[in-house]
C-alpha cells in the first residue's frame, strides 16, 4: 500500500470513526459524513488517472453529483431540525415524537 492509498482510507476511517463516535450534533454527523464523501471522491479520481480509461472518467463526478445532492439534504434536515426542536442535538431527537 502506498502513502497515498494509505492517507485516503486513513482519512475515511477517521470519518467513520468519528460519525460512529462523536454523535453529539447533527452538523459534526454530516461533516464527518462530507469528509468520508471527500476522501472516496479523490481515491476515485486518482484509481480513474492510475488506469488511464475513459470508461472509469465518469465515476468520480457521479460521485461527486451524489454527495452535493447528500449534502443539501443533510442542511435541509439540520434547518428543519434546528427550527422545530431549537437545537441540532442528536439526543433530543425521538422518531416517536414526530
Amino acid at each position: 500500500m502506498t502513502q497515498v492509498h494509505f492517507s485516503f482510507s486513513s482519512a475515511f476511517v477517521l470519518g467513520l470513526m468519528g460519525l460512529a463516535f462523536h454523535r453529539t450534533h447533527l452538523l459534526s454527523a454530516l461533516l464527518c459524513l462530507e469528509g468520508m464523501m471527500l476522501s472516496l471522491f479523490i481515491a476515485l479520481a486518482l484509481w480513474t488517472l492510475q488506469f488511464e480509461s475513459t470508461s472509469f472518467s465518469t465515476a468520480p463526478m457521479l460521485l461527486l453529483a451524489f454527495s452535493a445532492c447528500e449534502a443539501s439534504t443533510g442542511l435541509a434536515l439540520l434547518v428543519a431540525t434546528a427550527r422545530t426542536h431549537g437545537t441540532d442535538r442528536l439526543q433530543n431527537l425521538n422518531l416517536l415524537q414526530c
